[in-house]
């Protein structure tokens, strides 16, 4: 990695941040600690390092604000199937944004699974441009000087270990594709369980409305966050508002004899279907989440109404 870094220096620190930035699993964590490495013996230049890591990040994350803001929900519904993360990150990180607001931005760079999602999150959530590159630039500065400094104060110990990598060749490279092969491998297997927990039977817009229209009175929940809500005011008439972690306090009051349909706007129904295998779990039998969620109701041309704040 050292030979690598020093021949092609910046531009390969600068594709590597970019490529991570855009959702692309190739970490720039190693490159910026190797590279704080060699700015010790001036192979490097710190400040360049570090100008070219936050410029890159930057603008990979400006271009998912720019998509987010463009497009709403449709971006973070691409990144969920294209991601080896479950579909929950979409609502952990609205989850993070109730709950420290802007800050996520800062925050987001250092835990898995929000920092590609804030920046789209952001962009859909109407966060303002000044706001976002203040808060995203300052976790962009932290996030790439941290692993700079690191390497910097380990740098003897960094070039051992680079070293005996070095000179176990092809074993080293084995060994290294073995461990990204049992992470893909395990992210695989967390995804494939997530998919199975939301195996629930589905009820389309269409049927959904022949229920109404049947005067069946089905028991409709919208399980968006917070936060999405004051986003999006559509709802579907009659909608009781709740999110899935407040479901605990209706369990108990909800008809088993009446239909129940939750719906969200998460990739693949998460949340919806999160709550209806809590209320399955509890013996209810007649219980569905909306396909689509709320999307395909407004695109069937059904009647929406707007909830107030």
């Amino acid at each position: 990695m050292f030979d690598l870094i020093t021949r092609h220096g910046l531009a390969l620190i600068f594709a590597n941040v970019l490529l991570e930035q855009l959702g692309v699993p190739l970490p720039a964590i190693p490159t910026l600690i190797v590279a704080g490495a060699l700015a010790v013996d001036g192979t490097l230049s710190a400040p360049a390092v570090f100008g070219v890591a936050f410029a890159a990040s930057m603008i990979g994350d400006c271009a998912w604000y720019v998509a987010g803001r463009q497009y709403g929900r449709r971006v973070m519904t691409t990144l969920c199937r294209i991601s080896l993360s479950p579909d929950s990150c979409v609502r952990q990180t609205e989850n993070h944004f109730e709950r420290w607001g802007g800050i996520t931005l800062v925050l987001g760079k250092f835990i898995p699974g929000l920092a590609t999602i804030a920046p789209p999150l952001a962009g859909a959530m109407r966060i303002r441009w000044r706001s976002f590159l203040l808060l995203n630039g300052a976790g962009t500065a932290l996030w790439a000087a941290a692993p700079i400094v690191l390497g910097m104060l380990f740098h003897a110990q960094i070039e051992r270990l680079v070293g005996r990598l070095q000179d176990l060749g092809a074993v080293a490279l084995e060994v290294l594709g073995a461990l990204l092969a049992v992470y893909v491998a395990f992210k695989w297997w967390e995804r494939r369980r997530f998919y199975r927990m939301l195996r629930v039977a589905r009820i389309t817009a269409e049927e959904l409305r022949h229920l109404m229209d049947a005067g069946r009175q089905p028991v409709i929940i919208d399980v968006r966050s917070r936060a999405e809500r004051e986003l999006d005011a559509r709802s579907i008439p009659g909608a009781l508002a709740l999110e899935v972690e407040e479901l605990e306090r209706l369990i108990d009051s909800l008809p088993a004899d009446r239909d129940v349909i939750f719906y969200c706007t998460c990739p693949n129904e998460a949340s919806a279907a999160r709550a209806a295998k809590r209320l399955i779990d509890r013996g209810y039998t007649r219980v569905r989440p909306l396909r689509g969620g709320l999307e395909a109701w407004i695109a069937a041309g059904y009647a929406i109404e707007l909830r107030t704040p």
